[in-house]
């Protein structure tokens, strides 16, 4: 049996075994990247991409979802003409369990402190 065409307009994404914590953390280290998921987990569902708004050039939040989809903590999928943005929060539980929610909730009480 073969594999279905891959689409061009598929995104690359790393397998659950592949995602490595140093990536997670890399990734979850920009203050923007962080936004993005915080919101995203927050409305618990997706979100397109231009849902967001950021306060950088559209060529810069390209860059972030990229980096926050090569590292494993977003999936995109298209829909129509909307690039989709998932949190993988079951994968990252799986992998990591509690680091995600330790994340989510030290920078809450961050965004708090500094009236974010």
């Amino acid at each position: 049996m073969t594999s279905p065409a891959v689409s061009s307009r598929d995104l690359p994404h790393p397998a659950r075994e592949e995602i490595r914590l140093e990536s997670v953390l890399h990734a979850l280290s920009d203050p923007m990247r962080l936004r993005i998921v915080r919101e995203l987990a927050a409305v618990g569902d997706e979100l397109s991409c231009s849902h967001f708004d950021l306060p950088v050039t559209k060529s810069t939040t390209t860059h972030h979802f990229r980096v926050l989809r090569e590292a494993g903590v977003v999936r995109q999928i298209y829909r129509g003409t909307a690039k989709m943005n998932g949190l993988r929060r079951d994968d990252l539980d799986d992998l990591f369990p509690g680091l995600l929610d330790a994340l989510l909730d030290a920078a809450a009480r961050q965004a708090g402190r500094l009236g974010d």
